[in-house]
């Protein structure tokens, strides 16, 4: 008799049984996204190498941007790559508990990561350059192929091996010479959005992304923040955060802590208040980036917190929740609301606001999708990113299973 390679294809876990703390940080996420990604499409406006707002700002915009600056741009997706990391683990670590085997198991993984990257594809071919879900689901299939199955000590070892590799990389980048008029507009970006033709910005868009996805995937914040959430997972965290509350207290404080002070000596320096020239941005994007893998880290601690705080879940809560179990519904949703309205090769908006209007219109967005989510859930919709994913990643693999079975 042949051998049968088995995967275990649950039902979706009910939202009730979900756990509390992911979700909600899930959904708070994708509103620092949508403010993260404003500024780039105000594309008829000069930017500087230290960020993506428009040099030129009022006190509302300066104000805007102090705010994203110091809690939300380079803090979002390190958030994201730790949210990731955690449920990766979750879908492993549930697939092996069921009865699937560690080949399938893995196997599972592997299709999925691979789908993600197709999604991303797709994604920013038709909207958005700047696409994360596949940087994320290509730095799943190395995680995946290297880690998944390694000891603690081992992703402790690595952990600490890639943060050094990434002090090394912002130090000698801070070092580098930069031309004291760093001026740039989003023409020049290759995001598509200053584009007229559709089609043209299409071919921008994918050329850009085939860049960007290997160096977003390869640089060392993404993989640091997926392989401490790994660690965390394999012990619970999330799942029962009581039991971890000093634990998350800590990585709370000391994260977020240290990402708004190095957040907020980037807006000082937006702002020319730190008496310096664009020669220091090297610098100061460097500290940036190393303070912003500690605040997304502690943000998703600050969630465990608030997570093990909650005895009762009230409708905000409840709708929190909601969006954050379909994120990635909810992330290409954001694309296919701005990319049009916003672009040039759409209605145009872009060219007529500034940094306070655009994070308005972020918000307004995060609030429509946060009532869209809470509706689904009441009628027990899924996100049909989430369901077509699932489907793509399971059922070829189910197939493939039952084909394996010999008669004996």
């Amino acid at each position: 008799m042949g051998t049968m390679s088995s995967i275990h294809t649950p039902l979706p876990t009910p939202l009730a049984e979900r756990s509390l703390a992911p979700d909600l940080a899930r959904g708070a996420l994708l509103l620092f996204i949508a403010i993260a990604n404003a500024p780039w499409y105000l594309w008829t406006s000069d930017s500087r190498g230290l960020s993506a707002w428009p040099v030129e700002a009022s006190i509302a915009d300066r104000i805007i941007q102090s705010i994203s600056l110091t809690a939300i741009d380079g803090r979002s997706y390190p958030m994201f790559a730790a949210l990731f990391g955690y449920g990766i683990w979750q879908l492993y670590s549930r697939q092996r508990s069921s009865g699937t085997d560690q080949k399938s198991a893995r196997r599972l993984l592997r299709r999925r990561h691979a789908w993600m990257l197709a999604f991303g594809l797709v994604h920013a071919a038709l909207l958005w350059a700047g696409d994360i879900v596949g940087a994320y689901g290509l730095v799943g299939l190395i995680i995946g192929w290297l880690f998944l199955d390694r000891g603690d000590r081992t992703l402790r070892v690595w952990i600490g091996v890639l943060s050094a590799g990434l002090l090394v990389f912002v130090v000698g980048l801070s070092l580098l010479p930069v031309p004291l008029d760093d001026e740039a507009d989003a023409v020049d970006l290759g995001l598509g959005i200053a584009t007229a033709d559709y089609g043209e910005s299409l071919v921008e868009r994918l050329l850009t992304w085939l860049v960007l996805t290997p160096a977003q995937a390869l640089a060392f914040v993404v993989p640091i923040a997926m392989l401490v959430a790994i660690l965390a997972a394999r012990h619970r965290v999330l799942e029962d955060p009581t039991a971890h509350l000093p634990l998350l207290r800590r990585a709370a404080i000391v994260g977020i802590g240290l990402g708004w002070i190095g957040g907020g000596v980037t807006a000082a320096q937006n702002a020319n208040l730190l008496g310096l020239d664009a020669s220091a941005d090297p610098l100061i994007s460097a500290l940036h980036s190393v303070t912003g893998l500690a605040c997304g880290l502690g943000y998703v601690a600050a969630f465990g917190v608030i997570a093990a705080g909650i005895t009762t879940t009230g409708s905000f809560t409840t709708a929190l929740r909601s969006l954050g179990s379909r994120s990635l519904t909810f992330y290409l949703a954001q694309s296919l609301v701005f990319a049009p309205l916003m672009s040039a090769w759409g209605f145009g908006l872009g060219a007529h606001l500034d940094s306070w209007s655009i994070a308005l219109i972020a918000v307004v967005v995060w609030l429509v999708s946060l009532a869209v989510a809470a509706q689904l859930e009441r009628r027990g919709i899924r996100g049909p990113a989430e369901r077509l994913l699932r489907a793509l990643a399971y059922t070829a693999l189910a197939y493939r299973a039952n084909r394996s079975t010999t008669a004996p």
